[in-house]
């Protein structure tokens, strides 16, 4: 199933990605309704991402730490 945006002609996968379209690109034209759908959708996208970077950070703290180990062991 797909979403289409009601300004224009874009077409999205995803509902969620439809109400970040419409709040980013026809922030004016939005109705209560549609802008309470963007905020929502961008507070998920906003904790989705800060989960993200605290994964990637801890990834590359493994990483950096795990080349340190191998250095010094082969010393």
């Amino acid at each position: 199933m797909t979403h289409d945006c009601p300004y224009c002609d874009r077409t999205f996968t995803q509902e969620s990605y439809r109400d970040l379209h419409l709040g980013h690109r026809h922030e004016a034209r939005l109705t209560t309704r549609e802008r309470a759908a963007f905020e929502r959708a961008y507070e998920r996208e906003e904790s989705d991402l800060t989960l993200f970077r605290y994964k990637a950070l801890g990834l590359l703290v493994l990483v950096y730490f795990g080349f340190l180990l191998a250095y010094a062991v082969s010393l």
